[in-house]
């Protein structure tokens, strides 16, 4: 994996050329983790370019909203966040995430992996950030696990997720015990229409 970047991308014009740009990113052999974060962040977000994407639903904590399945190398998600909601601190399945923020801000909080789930020990993050709209965040299973809320209570916010490879399933755990389960990567919407049961 190249993480490094030789040269500074071109900003994106629109939501859907940051599309096609990630595209060609990932036509490439090799994921160049420094390149495709440079090229999220270097797009600036407006609304009414991604919108068609953004589904809220008011029954659950967080939609996820498929806008690109890439070329069988990742997928790309627009996850709609209702106010004052959250993750579960999770994994991601031995995969790179990008996070990029379309709306509002993100509150992540990371964590160690349990040295010993047997112990059912609480989980305390080890740090704290917060992201604001266009910045553009990285994690994997090295760096560790984390949580990412919406900490505003007056609006939803909106984060754009790259996953490579895509994942169908993630470990969750509980933060008073640090025990383990399975946490199933539901979509919502495809493509802008709402996926029905």
């Amino acid at each position: 994996m190249s993480s490094c970047c030789q040269s500074k991308v071109d900003a994106p014009g629109t939501f859907q050329e940051l599309v096609q740009n990630i595209r060609e990113i990932f036509s490439e052999p090799e994921i160049n983790v420094e390149k495709t974060k440079q090229l999220m962040a270097s797009y600036n977000s407006k609304p009414e370019e991604w919108e068609k994407y953004a589904m809220f639903d008011k029954n659950i904590p967080y939609s996820r909203n498929l806008v690109d399945e890439g070329n069988g190398k990742y997928n790309l998600l627009a996850l709609c966040w209702n106010q004052g909601q959250g993750s579960s601190i999770h994994s991601h399945s031995n995969s790179h995430c990008f996070l990029k923020v379309l709306q509002g801000s993100v509150k992540e909080e990371m964590y160690d992996w349990p040295s010993d789930p047997k112990l059912k020990t609480e989980m305390v993050p080890r740090k704290v950030t917060i992201f604001e709209k266009n910045q553009c965040e990285y994690i994997n299973d090295d760096i560790g696990l984390h949580r990412v809320q919406n900490p505003s209570l007056a609006e939803g916010m909106v984060t754009l997720h790259l996953y490579t490879p895509p994942f169908p399933t993630c470990k969750v755990f509980n933060p008073d015990t640090s025990e383990e389960s399975v946490g199933k990567m539901v979509i919502h919407s495809r493509f802008g229409e709402k996926v029905t049961n």
